[in-house]
């Protein structure tokens, strides 16, 4: 009889600490997701445009993982009119640079800030109505994810100037881009901070209207 009450004591505890467990792994799961999502509410809220980089260039798979996020934004019935062209080669880049300062007529400055990288969004016009719209999407994903990863960047317009251009359709062209379908939407510049990190300007007063 007493060997009998030991085995069941020994299995009630089994049992209690089992569900001790069970309970401890929920509470971590449930921790883990709000963990997650205040991380990304904090990296969205802290976010800034960058115009001050060094001139060392990210990691590989960083730069992979930040366009990767760009390809997963939503799209007009999925259609996926948007493309990115990544830029890490410097001469490129560079000709990207002196082409979208001399939309403005300027050939002393860098538009790009210094930005070792470039992430050029296009959209086909004939994929979707809401082109222009998915590439915006596009260019929101990489700008956060840009800043999840530890980089800054910047949204630098003149894409689709620079590359209604024949030497801008040219790059299009070598990498067997149909440079009659594809309009630039923007240029993410991206890379590490110089300097101090951007200070948040005020929200104004009436950016949301509730109608409840």
């Amino acid at each position: 009889m007493k060997k009998r009450s030991l085995i069941l004591l020994v299995a009630v505890a089994m049992m209690m600490a089992s569900c001790v467990t069970v309970v401890n792994n929920e509470n971590t799961g449930e921790n883990k997701n709000e963990t997650e999502m205040n991380t990304t509410m904090n990296d969205l809220l802290t976010r800034r445009s960058v115009r001050s980089y060094t001139d060392e260039v990210p990691p590989m798979e960083v730069i992979e993982e930040i366009c990767k996020a760009g390809t997963y934004a939503p799209t007009g019935m999925n259609r996926q009119a948007p493309i990115i062209v990544a830029v890490t080669n410097r001469e490129v880049r560079d000709r990207l640079s002196k082409l979208n300062a001399s939309v403005f007529g300027r050939d002393d400055m860098d538009p790009f800030y210094g930005a070792p990288v470039v992430l050029v969004v296009l959209a086909d016009t004939t994929a979707a109505f809401t082109w222009k719209e998915d590439g915006s999407l596009v260019m929101g994903n990489l700008l956060n994810a840009a800043h999840a990863k530890g980089l800054g960047s910047c949204w630098i317009h003149r894409a689709k100037e620079v590359f209604e251009m024949e030497e801008g359709k040219a790059i299009l062209r070598d990498l067997g881009i149909d440079d009659t379908k594809y309009v630039g939407i923007g240029n993410c510049i991206l890379g590490y901070t110089a300097g101090d990190y951007p200070e948040a300007s005020p929200r104004k007063d009436n950016y949301v209207y509730w109608i409840k």
